[in-house]
């Protein structure tokens, strides 16, 4: 699978309403039949910080990436931004969550 974290530094003035903006392309990614995950989180050390977490099965991040959806998404959103977002992607083995093997819940 190929495996990504990208940081965003939003715009002060956009950071309580970024989840909006980005609600219809986190929904159509999600929907798409390689997506394994799609996650957002802010930052608790910076408020105007939202990383994503995302998964693809083999293959499916190239059709991602041309989707209308990407390209709606990485039309409007530069100017709620602070600065280039940061990314992490790489392929890597497995199709999901291991458990980690330090902690065990019963």
């Amino acid at each position: 699978m190929i495996f990504i974290v990208v940081k965003f530094d939003v715009r002060p003035e956009h950071a309580e309403t970024w989840m909006d903006h980005v609600a219809a392309f986190t929904a159509a990614t999600r929907a798409e039949s390689g997506n394994l995950w799609f996650d957002w989180s802010r930052s608790v050390e910076n408020p105007n910080e939202y990383v994503l977490v995302e998964a693809f099965k083999d293959g499916a991040a190239e059709a991602h990436v041309n989707s209308e959806h990407f390209k709606t998404f990485t039309a409007e959103t530069p100017d709620k931004l602070a600065s280039t977002p940061r990314i992490i992607s790489r392929q890597i083995d497995g199709e999901g969550w291991d458990e980690m093997g330090e902690i065990s819940v019963d």
